[in-house]
């Protein structure tokens, strides 16, 4: 299995703004987690809201905890309360399951962190979580 490096985390928030700045969205946030759920870099760009760190973090945290990416989440908070609700409680509230958090794969298929972005329509901070995953040459996971 390949480890997430600094340098590869690096530039998927680089990448990130990039594809934000082509989309001419609002100020993003970008996390992006190790596979064991721990911060590997975070940036934000100018005068993002208040609380898009702990959004993007949130939805990073959601996707590696449920091996899914938000995507799929989303759609399980939809259809299944009960069980968010139950995520919700495990994970004491850390999960955000709003599309925009992606798992990140290597070539084998293993996952190995997750980028959450937030800051703009759920589907533009997914959008820029997959660039930035691609950017570093890995594969997007966004949950089917």
């Amino acid at each position: 299995m390949t480890d997430l490096t600094l340098a590869a985390a690096t530039r998927m928030v680089e990448a990130g703004f990039e594809r934000a700045a082509e989309l001419k969205l609002k100020p993003v946030a970008i996390a992006v987690l190790d596979a064991g759920g721990q911060l590997k870099t975070f940036a934000r760009q100018d005068a993002p809201a208040l609380l898009r760190a702990d959004i993007a973090i949130g939805k990073a945290f959601g996707a590696l905890a449920v091996g899914q990416g938000t995507r799929w989440l989303n759609r399980t908070a939809l259809e299944r309360p009960h069980f968010m609700l139950g995520l919700e409680g495990v994970s004491r509230g850390r999960i955000v399951p709003v599309i925009g958090g992606v798992l990140i794969r290597d070539a084998a298929g293993h996952v190995i962190g997750a980028v959450g972005v937030s800051g703009d329509l759920s589907e533009n901070d997914e959008a820029c979580a997959i660039a930035g995953i691609e950017a570093a040459g890995f594969v997007a996971d966004p949950g089917a």
